[in-house]
């Protein structure tokens, strides 16, 4: 198949997200977005210690305060306190032994409350209690620390702190981090896919070059825009390229001369030996003259072999494209059909045609006769005495498809790559006189304008079926 290159390249390729460069902006979103998790929750742990801490060293010197007053006097005390907490921040609350209210706007002795006895010295920890504390004129507070501490008559002093602006304020830091870290990250995503999408316009770039060198246009070179790792990897196939097309010269003109240079002497060893044979066959001997028209043959058979060989040397060496202009499809294959209807009638062959009018396209329309008519005279020369050979030019969705089909003796299908090689003759086509080059010409030719050839069988009755899909398959 000529030209398959396009169907093994990526499909994605031009999907974003199937890009190495998406993929790692993917893993680095993922990584950033732990990364903000982490370091919020590592904030928010700080800011809470600490805000316990603090508060738990305001609660202890309240409580100090109120260990010098006598316990007749801690109850106005506290009353005088309550009173004088405009920010009602602070709380307090005295109980009896048994549990009792005694003075103070903390209504019940909280639960879970650990109480610690006077005098015992250091710092009390407190405790933080969530909608568990019944206060004067207010319904339970939503959080509070609180610490307890059991006097020397038995009563037992509560104070508590409200805790909602604190935590308003740390709420509020981490709110501003997190919406601070999305709108980061969606900062970093879009810049990141704006770099990708220069990065791929960029390997788009180098793919389209990339698939005119494999499809032989040698002249093409990859772009060059920067300083990165692609630009090294440009530069080192660039210079792989002008080695490969110096040698690929070297090799082409050293056979083009010798294919060159033997046709004269061929064509001078032909005028002798039609010379001999005129000799042998006035003296008749008919043994010489035998094997004189054998080495004609096979003079004429070397000489078509040389021509053939130059021919496909000059049809590669066509600059791409500068030659073509706008060629009527359908008028050039009936055309051709015209031309071999009676080399087919000889043979006994029934040809049979069937051709859609369609626009014109974009070639060499000399090329594109004589590859056509390579097919066709393949189909001819292989199909047996009362075969069909069958020429239709349909129109597909992508372009004109030209059909070949005959009942000969078929192409086995691990030979259908093959017979486009150079010299290659499969063993059906051995019987057959041929230099093996005429698939090889179709090739070039296909390989000039971006066609593609297919090379199938004849289901029914047998025989080979050469298609070709008259639309460019490079992905310019």
């Amino acid at each position: 198949m000529i030209n398959s290159l396009h169907r093994t390249l990526p499909a994605n390729l031009g999907r974003g997200w199937h890009t190495t460069t998406f993929r790692w902006l993917a893993v680095y979103a993922v990584i950033f977005a732990l990364a903000v998790l982490v370091l919020i929750g590592f904030i928010g742990w700080s800011v809470t210690t600490r805000m316990e801490i603090d508060t738990d060293s305001l609660l202890h010197w309240q409580m100090v305060s109120f260990e010098s007053i006598p316990d007749r006097e801690l109850p106005g005390a506290i009353q005088r306190r309550v009173e004088q907490e405009r920010l009602h921040n602070s709380y307090f609350g005295l109980f009896a032994a048994n549990g009792a209210h005694l003075a103070g706007d903390i209504l019940t002795m909280p639960d879970g409350l650990a109480v610690v006895q006077s005098g015992m010295g250091g710092k009390a920890t407190g405790t933080t209690l969530v909608r568990s504390v019944a206060v004067m004129g207010r319904t339970h507070l939503p959080v509070i620390r609180a610490i307890a501490q059991a006097r020397p008559d038995g009563s037992r002093i509560v104070i508590a702190r409200d805790l909602r602006g604190v935590l308003s304020l740390r709420d509020a830091t981490l709110n501003a981090l997190v919406g601070g870290g999305v709108i980061l990250l969606f900062v970093s995503i879009g810049a990141g896919l704006l770099l990708s999408v220069r990065q791929m316009r960029r390997v788009r770039d180098i793919h389209r070059v990339t698939v005119r060198i494999a499809q032989g246009d040698l002249n093409q070179r990859l772009p060059i825009g920067g300083r990165d790792e692609l630009d090294m990897l440009a530069h080192l196939v660039n210079h792989m390229l002008d080695e490969i097309e110096r040698l690929m010269d070297e090799v082409k003109g050293a056979c083009d001369g010798i294919a060159h240079d033997l046709r004269t002497p061929l064509a001078h060893i032909r005028t002798l030996l039609g010379n001999a044979a005129q000799r042998s066959h006035t003296m008749a001997d008919e043994a010489s003259a035998q094997l004189i028209e054998q080495a004609r043959r096979e003079t004429d058979m070397l000489l078509e072999r040389f021509r053939a060989m130059l021919r496909i040397s000059e049809i590669s060496g066509l600059k791409r494209r500068s030659g073509f202009a706008q060629v009527d499809l359908t008028a050039l294959v009936r055309e051709m059909c015209e031309l071999y209807e009676p080399l087919a009638e000889d043979g006994g062959v029934n040809l049979v045609t069937h051709l859609d009018a369609m626009p014109a396209i974009h070639g060499d329309r000399s090329l594109l006769f004589e590859a056509f008519s390579n097919l066709l005279d393949n189909a001819i020369k292989f199909s047996p005495e009362g075969g069909m050979v069958r020429v239709t030019l349909t129109v597909h969705h992508h372009g004109p498809r030209l059909t070949v089909t005959d009942n000969g003796p078929g192409i086995p299908e691990h030979e259908r790559e093959a017979v486009l090689q150079r010299f290659y003759r499969g063993a059906d086509a051995r019987r057959v006189l041929g230099s093996g080059l005429g698939l090889s010409i179709v090739s070039a030719v296909m390989r000039l304008h971006d066609f593609t050839l297919h090379v199938g069988a004849n289901e029914e009755p047998g025989g080979t079926v050469m298609s070709v899909e008259c639309w460019p398959h490079a992905l310019d």
